[in-house]
């Protein structure tokens, strides 16, 4: 079990970082109102990634220190034994905001709670759930059980064809040519970015750089991944890297772990754009020298003035890089 207090917005980097380590988290927020999406967001994340999660509620403190210095340790383990569920949580933000003595009120509380219980899987825990709202805010058990069976009547409906097992992509190893570590350096920016789940900047990406690209063999096999998922624009970068194989995990976490803070986004995406760019221009470059060097070239004069100009073209650019 880990107990993590955020005092910002969780990543998606810190949320993976987080998962494996411990599948127990309980979430510590600053008390402030302020702090309200990033709570949601963090919640939403370590969720989607399958973590068992609860959510300390604190009063008097702004942070689990301040708690204990005030009211002592045996006091805070009371609080964190009664931290809230996922679904506990999500529910009591709900009422915060809502008059249940009103009917439009209610009738929205009702909607917004039985979406919630419809993504629970186990029956078991549905049931609890619905025993304890029911109690809590005075609703019948009938009405709610009819709103949760109306929603995942049409859930299932609109999943069609999604039983199929969706096939793991395992790395097979192969022998690899000495890829430089810059190279490498350059590539997990590129996944970094990719991590992100954003397909605006995946977009930016597949458009200069595509998979041939990647030379480190592990991180062709992973950027194939997320290449093949975002373009379907899945960007549920959790369910994603959860079918990728331990290896392609473990590479995933060593990035994330390592100095590949991303603070500026659009300055790294033109700064990689860039340097890719570059690269590409330079294989070009010694690809028409070679062709132009070449003793038994069968290319006739105008092909060779086009290729001098393309050449010059490129030297241009180079030196307008530097």
């Amino acid at each position: 079990m880990l107990l993590h207090h955020f005092g910002t917005a969780l990543t998606q980097q810190q949320g993976w970082l987080l998962r494996k380590n411990t599948q127990q988290i309980i979430l510590s927020f600053d008390s402030d109102e302020a702090g309200l999406k990033a709570k949601m967001r963090a919640v939403d994340i370590l969720q989607n990634m399958g973590c068992d999660i609860r959510v300390l509620q604190m009063e008097g403190a702004k942070d689990p220190d301040e708690y204990i210095i005030k009211y002592g340790n045996a006091r805070f383990q009371n609080l964190v034994d009664k931290a809230l569920s996922v679904i506990e949580f999500k529910v009591k933000l709900l009422k915060q905001d809502l008059d249940l003595n009103n009917t439009s009120d209610k009738i929205k509380f009702l909607n917004e709670i039985a979406k919630l219980i419809s993504k629970v899987d186990n029956s078991i825990e549905r049931e609890v759930y619905i025993e304890k709202i029911s109690k809590e805010y005075e609703i019948s058990k009938e009405a709610i059980y009819a709103e949760v069976n109306k929603l995942t009547y049409e859930n299932n409906k609109s999943e069609k064809v999604l039983d199929k097992a969706v096939p793991v992509v395992r790395h097979i190893k192969v022998p690899e040519k000495q890829v430089p570590e810059a190279v490498k350096r350059r590539e997990n920016t590129v996944l970094s970015l990719l991590l992100m789940g954003d397909l605006n900047i995946y977009q930016i990406i597949k458009q200069n750089i595509g998979v041939d690209d990647f030379k480190d063999e592990l991180n062709k096999q992973i950027a194939k991944k997320l290449y093949e998922e975002l373009e379907k624009g899945n960007s549920n970068i959790n369910a994603i890297l959860d079918e990728l194989g331990e290896e392609e995990q473990n590479h995933i976490t060593e990035i994330l772990a390592d100095d590949y803070e991303i603070d500026d986004i659009e300055k790294a995406i033109d700064d990689v754009m860039q340097s890719y760019q570059k690269d590409k221009l330079t294989e070009r470059k010694f690809e028409i020298l070679g062709l132009l060097e070449k003793q038994d070239s069968n290319l006739d004069n105008e092909e060779k003035v086009k290729l001098g100009k393309e050449l010059n073209d490129i030297i241009i650019r180079l030196a307008k890089m530097k």
